[in-house]
C-alpha cells in the first residue's frame, strides 16, 4: 500500500508550511495575515487557519485504554445514555424511569429532596429496576448522601446483587454546594468516609463528584472550567488522601461532572486534555495500580446556550454538543430536553432528548471507533493548547492556596461570574451570536407564556453563607426579558422600513433593521422601496408604526435623512440604518437614533421600549 502511494503522489512536489502561508497572503491581497487568519480565542491561545504534521507532538505509541488516558479509558468509544428524573410522586418517578430503560436508556439520575429520603423511598423507587443492568446515580442534599448511601447498600445487598456489577454515583459535592447555593459545609471527610464504607464491596460505585457543568452554565470558558475542575477534584483528593484513605481508593470515588458548550471541536479537545491531566495528577499521589489515574466523565449539555424563543434550536444545539462528548470517549452523556428552560420537561422533549444520541449511537455508529478525532492535527493542536492554558489556571489556583480556599474567599466565582457577564455583553453587541435570540429572530413568534423553570433544592439554613455563588443566568436571559416585556405589554410596536434610494444597500439595511428591532418582539414592515420620500412617509403613517426605519446608502442619507424626519417628527420614532459621515449634520438637526453592526444592541432596544413606554 505504501509503494503505491508513493507512486501516486510522488510527482507531486511537497508543499512547506512556509509555501502554503505565502500562498494564502498572496491571496489576501493585502490584507494583514493575523488580523485576518488568525483566531483569537477567549480560552487564552490563539488558532491558526491550518495545520500540519508538524504542529503535531503527541506521542505515536499512546493507544485509547493507555496511560495518560489522553485517547479514552478504553479501546472502544461506547457511552451511556443518561436522563433526569426530578423526584416529587415516588411511583410516578419509578414508572417514567422503567419506561426510560425500555426505550434505550440505560443511566439514569434521580434527583431527590433530602426529607424524602428513606428504605421505602429507595424499594418503592428501585421496584423492578435491575441495578446490575442499568446505571444508577442519585442527587440528594448533602446532608442526608451518606444515609442515603447507607440505604442503597442495604437495598442492594437484600436483592442479592452482585455488587462488584453495581454501577453509578451518589452525587456528594460539598464545594460545589457552597459554589452554587452559597453554602460552607464543614468537615465533609466525615461523611466521605462513611460512603466509602458502604461502596466499598462495590467498586463502579462513585461517591465524590466535580460538578465542573455548574461553572459551564455560569458561562466559564472552557479553559476555566477545566482548570478549576482539576483543581477541584485535587482537592478532594488531597483531602481524603490526608485523612488516611489510600490514594488507589480515594481517585477511584472521584467522578466529574462536565459541561458542553456549543463550541464543537474544542470540547471535543477539552476532554481529551482532561483525561491527560488528571492522569498526571493522580499519578503524584502514586497509586499502586495505574488505573487509579483514569479519569471517569459524565458529560451534560449545556444550560447556558439554552433559550426560551425559538426552542427547537435548542435541539441543534443539543445534537453537536452531545456528539463533540461522545466523540471524546466520556463515559455517559445527559441531553437536555430542548424546554428545559421553561417547563418541566415534557414526554415528548424527554423522548427527543433521548433518540438524539440513540441516533449518534445506532445509526452514525460513534460508539464503534475509539477516540476517532485522534491523530487530527487541529484537534491534537487544540488538546495541547487547551491542557497548557488549563494546567496554568490550575497551578495558579494551588498556589493560591487550594480550590476551596480560593471558593472561600468567593475568587472563583468572581472570575466565573465575570467571564459569564463579558459572554452577555459580547451577545449584547453581536460579537457572540445567539440564533433566535439576538440574531435572526422567529418575527411571529411568542412565548405562549412560558417562563424560566427554576429548580428545586432544599437548603439547610443554619450553613454559614459564602461571598458569592455562581451566577445561573443564561447567554439569551436579557434579550428574552426585553422581549417578554414587550409582549406582557399588550401592545406590539409597529417597524416600518422606508427604503428608498440605492437597491442593494436600502434592502441590505433593511434586512439588518428587522432582524435587529424583532429581537425586542416588534412586528417589522418590510418594503420593496418608495419613489419619494413623501410616499414613504405617507405609507409609513397609513401602517400606524410606532417606528420608521429610514433604509438607504450613505451618499443618500445627506438627501433624504432631514427631510423625512422633518414630515415624521413627534408623529413616531425615527431611526437611521447606519452611520453615515453625515451623522453630524443629521444630529444637530435633531434626529438622535441609529442602529448598525457597532452599537449595542440589547442597550438600544431597552431605550426605544422606554420610549415607547413599555
Amino acid at each position: 500500500m505504501d509503494n503505491n502511494k508513493t507512486k501516486l503522489f510522488g510527482e507531486f512536489p511537497a508543499i512547506s508550511t512556509q509555501e502554503w502561508k505565502d500562498k494564502i497572503v498572496e491571496d489576501l491581497k493585502g490584507a494583514d495575515y493575523d488580523k485576518k487568519m488568525i483566531w483569537k480565542t477567549s480560552e487564552g491561545f490563539n488558532v491558526k487557519p491550518f495545520y500540519r504534521k508538524e504542529d503535531v507532538d503527541t506521542d505515536k505509541n499512546s493507544l485509547p485504554g493507555v496511560f495518560p488516558y489522553t485517547r479514552g479509558n478504553k479501546n472502544n468509544n461506547n457511552w451511556r445514555i443518561r436522563q433526569d428524573i426530578y423526584v416529587e410522586d415516588v411511583s410516578i418517578a419509578n414508572e417514567k424511569a422503567k419506561k426510560m430503560l425500555s426505550e434505550g436508556v440505560d443511566s439514569l439520575c434521580f434527583h431527590i429532596k433530602g426529607d424524602m429520603v428513606s428504605d421505602k423511598l429507595i424499594s418503592t423507587l428501585l421496584d423492578g429496576i435491575n441495578a446490575q443492568d442499568a446505571e444508577l446515580n442519585f442527587g440528594v442534599c448533602i446532608k442526608k448522601a451518606a444515609y442515603l448511601t447507607t440505604l442503597l447498600a442495604e437495598y442492594y445487598a437484600t436483592c442479592g446483587y452482585d455488587l462488584s456489577k453495581i454501577s453509578g454515583s451518589i452525587e456528594y459535592d460539598a464545594i460545589g454546594k457552597e459554589l452554587s447555593r452559597g453554602k460552607v459545609i464543614k468537615d465533609y471527610l466525615e461523611d466521605i468516609r462513611l460512603m466509602l464504607t458502604e461502596t466499598k464491596a462495590m467498586p463502579r460505585m462513585r461517591c465524590v463528584m466535580v460538578n465542573a457543568v455548574y461553572m459551564c452554565n455560569a458561562g466559564a470558558y472552557i479553559t476555566q472550567e477545566l482548570g478549576y475542575a482539576l483543581a477541584w477534584g485535587n482537592e478532594y483528593l488531597h483531602t481524603m488522601t490526608e485523612g488516611g484513605i489510600d490514594t488507589d481508593t480515594a481517585a477511584s470515588k472521584i467522578k466529574f461532572n462536565f459541561g458542553i458548550s456549543g463550541n464543537f471541536f474544542m470540547e471535543i479537545a477539552k476532554f481529551r486534555a482532561a483525561r491527560m491531566l488528571w492522569s498526571k495528577i493522580v499519578e503524584q499521589y502514586q497509586p499502586k495500580n495505574k488505573t487509579a489515574c483514569m479519569m471517569h466523565i459524565h458529560a451534560c449539555t449545556s444550560m447556558f446556550n439554552m433559550t426560551l424563543f425559538d426552542p427547537y434550536v435548542n435541539m441543534l444545539r443539543t445534537q453537536t454538543e452531545a456528539m463533540s462528548a461522545a466523540l471524546a470517549g466520556v463515559e455517559s452523556v445527559t441531553v437536555l430536553p430542548y424546554d428545559s428552560v421553561y417547563e418541566a420537561p415534557t414526554d415528548f422533549a424527554n423522548r427527543i432528548a433521548k433518540n438524539q444520541q440513540l441516533i449518534l449511537k445506532h445509526e452514525s455508529h460513534l460508539d464503534k471507533v475509539a477516540d476517532p478525532a485522534g491523530g487530527s492535527y487541529y484537534i491534537e493542536s487544540l488538546t495541547r493548547s487547551i491542557a497548557t492554558e488549563a494546567w496554568r489556571i490550575f497551578l495558579e489556583c494551588e498556589e493560591n492556596g487550594g480550590f476551596h480556599e480560593c471558593v472561600k474567599r468567593g475568587e472563583i466565582t468572581k472570575i466565573i461570574n465575570e467571564t459569564g457577564e463579558n459572554r452577555r455583553t459580547a451577545l449584547a453587541k453581536r460579537r457572540e451570536i445567539l440564533l433566535g435570540t439576538n440574531q435572526y429572530p422567529n418575527f411571529t413568534e411568542t412565548s405562549e407564556g412560558h417562563t424560566q423553570v427554576k429548580r428545586k433544592c432544599c437548603h439547610d439554613t443554619s450553613e454559614q453563607a459564602c461571598p458569592t455563588t455562581l451566577s445561573s443566568q443564561r447567554l439569551g436571559s436579557e434579550f428574552e426579558s426585553l422581549r417578554l416585556a414587550t409582549e406582557k405589554s399588550g401592545k406590539r410596536p409597529k417597524a416600518f422600513m422606508l427604503t428608498i434610494g440605492n437597491l442593494a444597500m436600502r434592502q441590505a439595511r433593511a434586512q439588518f433593521s428587522c432582524n435587529f428591532l424583532a429581537t425586542a418582539g416588534y412586528e417589522v414592515i418590510d418594503n420593496l422601496g418608495f419613489k419619494s420620500i413623501e410616499e414613504g412617509v405617507a405609507a409609513a403613517l397609513k401602517s400606524k408604526a410606532d417606528i420608521v426605519v429610514l433604509c438607504s446608502s450613505d451618499e443618500e442619507y445627506a438627501e433624504y435623512a432631514i427631510p423625512t424626519f422633518e414630515l415624521l417628527k413627534d408623529k413616531v420614532i425615527f431611526i437611521i440604518a447606519g452611520a453615515p459621515a453625515c451623522t453630524p449634520q443629521l444630529q444637530a438637526a435633531g434626529i438622535e437614533n441609529y442602529i448598525h453592526v457597532r452599537v449595542n444592541v440589547l442597550d438600544t432596544l431597552k431605550k426605544l421600549n422606554v420610549a415607547l413606554g413599555i
